[in-house]
């Protein structure tokens, strides 16, 4: 049976959410970036981004796969691909978490084939520790060990995305 041990409350996760709109809506005030939320799990830190920046943006969807319920299965599958054109445009990846890059690798690539702008990231998590990508993320929420966590949009097999809060998933 699986049980949760809080990581982060709702109250400080939404302090760091309003800290990452205010550095977003500074560094795109003369802009109207395409903020590109990688599905299923950013959708949550996404909405609450958004509502909080105080720049006009639009909202696109990516949807990737690359996880099997706990464990990464080291390839990336695209289940929903974006239908917008982003030459010229600045693009802010949205991700839930980054933890060994793979998807954030294969999304970046496939973006900048298509002559954007600019491409900036934001993650709500990384796993520093795991973490083989080699682009500079431009946002982090919070940097966490590579613990498996749910909540807050991040799930073990659909469950637990609903949580306001963010939790460690464990077996104890």
């Amino acid at each position: 049976m699986n049980k949760l041990k809080i990581l982060f409350t709702a109250k400080e996760i939404d302090k760091r959410v309003s800290d990452i709109a205010i550095q977003i809506s500074k560094d795109f005030e003369n802009s109207t970036p395409i903020v590109l939320g990688v599905l299923k799990g950013s959708y949550i830190f996404l909405a609450d981004l958004t509502r909080k920046m105080k720049i006009e943006s639009e909202v696109e969807f990516v949807r990737l796969k690359s996880y099997d319920g706990d464990t990464s299965t080291n390839k990336v599958k695209m289940l929903y691909d974006f239908n917008r054109n982003l030459k010229g445009r600045d693009i802010i990846i949205i991700e839930d978490i980054i933890d060994t890059g793979n998807t954030l690798k294969f999304l970046y690539k496939k973006i900048l084939g298509l002559n954007p702008k600019s491409i900036s990231i934001a993650s709500f998590l990384v796993k520093p520790d795991k973490n083989k990508f080699k682009f500079k993320i431009d946002y982090i929420g919070f940097e966490i060990p590579s613990n498996f966590v749910v909540g807050y949009g991040l799930d073990y097999n659909e469950k637990y995305r609903n949580l306001g809060s963010l939790f460690y998933l464990t077996n104890d």
